[in-house]
């Protein structure tokens, strides 16, 4: 909540330069009205308190000139506005299905593309707060890593997990695809979403591509595909002797045709990652086609203030009358 003071009449607060010439109307008078102090040989202690009363002198008028200006911020109307806002965010379901197969381990990435892949995903989680999401993992067949949860706590945990060799060797899209859209078809988001990061051809599964494809079509699930690895050869690591790493170049094969149908298909779109920084731009390009829905409504509400500027005034003016009448009234 935010509070505010404003004026509804503001244009009355140039009154307040009123308070000028009674200034300099005083201090004219004081000048011409200045009477020397005798002092005769009397107590002491009434020489101290007639010492007190001379710099109490000016008192009075202080204060009547703090009067002056209360009451001119009590004609401007000083009132207070308090806003807040009510925020309704309207989450989208995602499900990222990530292959882990052997071959996610050539470096045309940095490191390599599992982990380069897995770098950008969990940026793209930290900018989706308002979201569901889910990970699977596919090889040669697939796995929920983490079903769909607002805690993305648990799903960032759970991507550290992810390694290649974890599921037997392959690459399934279509099974990979089918387990993402079981995650996703009971689902009432107003968006359901797949994206499907992949560095070859379908090659494994019991459940083809295409069909996988039909069914997120049947249940309005979205899905947006990528393909990464360069283009022509990359290096791949083996082990060779003596526990050193080896590299050998192989062949990049992507089945882009067939990564374009399944996101033509199901009303989403295919992107093609030849490194980290075109990765990057892939799901950044994903965040912003795929944005939440946020209702945002504002409150307002005005409350007079000036009741306290004019029980400061009356307070200031009994206090000028009250020393006027006891301390100074021998000297006023």
């Amino acid at each position: 909540m935010i509070a505010d003071i404003t004026f509804k009449h503001p244009h009355l607060l140039w009154l307040g330069l009123v308070i000028l010439p009674m200034i300099a109307y005083y201090v004219l008078l004081q000048r011409r009205n200045r009477a020397e102090f005798r002092y005769s040989n009397v107590a002491t202690s009434e020489g101290a308190e007639a010492s007190i009363k001379s710099k109490l002198i000016h008192l009075p008028f202080v204060l009547r000139m703090l009067v002056v200006a209360l009451l001119v911020v009590v004609l401007a109307r000083p009132q207070s506005t308090s806003s807040w806002q009510d925020v309704t965010a309207e989450g989208i379901d995602i499900v990222m299905a990530i292959d882990i197969s052997g071959s996610m381990l050539a470096e045309d990435f940095k490191p390599n593309r599992l982990e380069a892949a897995k770098k950008v995903a969990q940026t793209f989680i930290g900018n989706r707060p308002n979201d569901r999401l889910g990970l699977v993992v596919f090889a040669g067949e697939s796995f929920t890593q983490c079903p769909l949860t607002t805690d993305h706590s648990v799903i960032l945990n759970l991507f550290n997990d992810v390694k290649s060799g974890m599921l037997e060797d392959g690459t399934a899209i279509g099974m990979g695809l089918a387990t993402s859209i079981k995650r996703l078809k009971d689902s009432e988001a107003i968006s359901k979403v797949v994206i499907l990061l992949t560095d070859g051809d379908n090659n494994s599964g019991s459940i083809a591509p295409g069909t996988a494809a039909e069914i997120a079509k049947e249940f309005g699930v979205r899905v947006y595909t990528i393909g990464v690895g360069t283009k022509g050869m990359a290096p791949m690591p083996y082990p060779g002797p003596f526990g050193r790493t080896q590299y050998q170049d192989v062949e990049v094969k992507i089945n882009e045709e067939l990564l374009t149908r399944i996101a033509d298909m199901t009303g989403g779109q295919y992107f093609r990652a030849t490194d980290n920084s075109s990765l990057e731009a892939v799901y950044a390009e994903i965040d912003e086609l795929e944005k939440s829905k946020i209702d945002v409504t504002e409150y307002r509400k005005r409350k007079e203030e000036f009741m306290p500027f004019a029980i400061l005034a009356l307070i200031l003016l009994g206090l000028e009358v009250l020393l006027k009448q006891t301390v100074l009234r021998s000297i006023v």
